[in-house]
């Protein structure tokens, strides 16, 4: 180490600021006995910044247990969020609410959306380490509600809380990740962190499956056995992760963005309440929907502006004005909201045709061999050749030649057809995550990894509740218009509609002459899922074209190679 770098026990310390240029070089400043740094007493604002302690390079061994460690985390939360997939009908048929089905996946995505953007400043301030022990607990908290739940307001509410743990779970493994991997090497580990990502999010409906109709305690025992095993990861994460916190004069909740955290939470219960009800629970033109929408897009303007001039903004906003930056975020929202609609349609799309929730989810496990082949594949590349750009174009068309696929789905279509677009759709979304968070750190100063990799999360959360809501309001709208087309004129149709629109038992005990209207029904209403979701892909494919090649360096300070 240069002589004229100060340094601790934990590594190389760099000074910056939240107004330091994206482009200038590390600037250092010396820290005192009492951990702080120590300011000129001629100019009072000298000490106001923030310290980066640079991690010193450990042994192979020690990185890839620290981050194996991590990815556990990341697995069972991508399981959480997926689980529903096959979960959610015969969750919501026993509590007897299967037109709220998308509040038992959207109440998790809600408060995943909620927490990740703030757990990039918390970590920087209380570090890694005690941020995922607390993810890890909180996830178990919320899993154990879950499972012993005995209402929809008891479940709904637990899966807020692991929500929360399982946000802190994702993000502050990648955070973890770019502390201690140098950007050349970062995508070949980031792809294995997306394939515990990916993974966990094609098994979670199998893995739901498979408990809920084996199982005595049926899906609740999906939730319960997960506790065990992130209780374990908490404490190695206490044991592992050591990762010093960023340094300042200036007090822990003074650096807090606590506004910016509200106007988030306030932005996306306002838009999900008002899209999931519109068409659903209540009309479209009812003051609910008309009051809701308008008020979340007042939120996300005013959250703009307060994170344009707040002194340490959970998201900077100057730099997502960056072109790559930009172009990644948006094409992880496009691309999310798609992968979501497909995990949580295609099974539900399998059991209206009859296979069981195991089935179901049995079809989906083409998707993790796709993220597992493309995540890492696409690391290698970008190892090998630096170059990330034309690789994002490729494989998010992967990922809409798999939307095409999805659009011939009907009730005549083989399986294989099926398998291929999920395999596709997980290269697609796989490599997607691998490049496009590598775009995004490169962009910026080793100071800003944690936050914009919050932001990238906080556009896939967002896509994830968005797309899941859009498409349960596309489902619910085509399938109440199409039976009420078909069966509107018949006596006590209205009461044999509200039946089949809340538990897909009743396809069972159909009246006669009903069973070939009502699967037409369905299909068509899955079709306007599938077309809108190809729609998203294309746009997808346009954002990340617009991403700029930037350098990726061969150690963590950056410095020329």
């Amino acid at each position: 180490m240069p002589a004229s770098e100060p340094s601790n026990s934990l590594g190389r310390v760099e000074a910056q600021n939240e107004t330091t240029p994206l482009l200038a070089g590390p600037l250092t400043k010396p820290i005192n006995g009492s951990g702080q740094l120590d300011g000129d007493s001629d100019n009072p604002d000298e000490g106001s910044g923030e310290v980066t302690v640079l991690v010193e390079d450990m042994s192979t061994a020690r990185l890839t247990l620290t981050l194996t460690t991590t990815w556990v985390g990341v697995f069972l939360g991508a399981v959480d969020a997926s689980i529903i997939a096959t979960l959610s009908a015969p969750i919501s048929s026993e509590f007897g609410s299967l037109s709220l089905l998308s509040w038992l996946a959207t109440a998790y995505l809600i408060a995943n959306a909620s927490c990740q953007p703030l757990s990039g400043r918390l970590t920087d301030i209380f570090g890694r380490g005690p941020g995922l022990v607390f993810s890890n607990i909180t996830f178990a908290l919320g899993n154990i509600i879950c499972g012993l739940a005995q209402d929809e307001c008891t479940i709904i509410f637990g899966r807020v809380i692991a929500g929360i743990g399982g946000g802190g779970l994702m993000s502050i493994s990648t955070f973890v990740g770019s502390d201690l991997v140098p950007l050349r090497k970062r995508g070949v580990f980031q792809g294995i962190g997306n394939i515990s990502y990916g993974c966990g999010a094609m098994l979670g409906g199998v893995f739901g499956g498979v408990l809920n109709d084996s199982s005595a305690w049926g899906w609740r025992l999906a939730f319960l056995v997960q506790v065990p095993v992130v209780l374990i990861s908490a404490v190695l994460v206490h044991i592992l992760v050591k990762i010093p916190p960023k340094i300042s004069n200036k007090s822990l909740i003074s650096r807090i963005d606590f506004t910016g955290s509200f106007l988030t939470i306030a932005f996306l219960v306002l838009v999900l309440l008002g899209l999931n009800a519109g068409g659903n629970l209540v009309p479209w033109v009812s003051p609910l929907v008309l009051t809701t929408l308008p008020l979340s897009a007042m939120m996300l303007v005013t959250f703009v502006w307060w994170e344009s001039r707040a002194e340490q903004p959970i998201i900077p906003v100057r730099l997502l004005m960056d072109r790559t930056i930009l172009a990644a975020c948006f094409t992880n929202l496009l691309c999310t909201m798609v992968m979501l609609m497909v995990n949580f349609y295609v099974p539900f799309y399998l059991q209206v045709l009859g296979h069981s929730t195991t089935q179901a989810g049995l079809r989906l496990l083409a998707a993790p061999f796709g993220v597992s082949f493309a995540s890492v594949g696409c690391g290698l590349v970008m190892k090998k050749t630096g170059k990330y750009v034309g690789l994002g174009i490729a494989i998010v068309s992967v990922f809409a030649l798999g939307g095409v696929f999805l659009t011939t789905l009907d009730e005549k279509t083989r399986n294989w057809v099926a398998y291929v677009a999920m395999a596709l759709h997980g290269a697609g979304y796989g490599g997607m995550l691998t490049v496009t968070l590598l775009a995004c750190i490169a962009a910026v100063d080793h100071e800003h990894q944690a936050v914009i990799t919050s932001a990238t999360y906080l556009f896939r959360s967002v896509g994830a509740t968005l797309g899941i809501t859009i498409a349960s309001a596309i489902y619910q709208n085509v399938l109440a218009t199409q039976l009420w087309a078909h069966f509107g004129h018949l006596p006590g149709a209205a009461e044999v509609i509200a039946r089949i629109r809340n538990d897909l038992g009743e396809l069972k005990r159909l009246p006669d002459g009903w069973h070939d209207g009502v699967i037409e029904s369905f299909m068509l209403a899955f079709r306007g899922v599938w077309l809108a979701a190809l729609g998203l892909a294309v746009l997808a494919l346009i954002t990340v074209s617009m991403m700029k090649q930037h350098k990726l360096h061969s150690n963590l300070a950056r410095a020329e190679d």
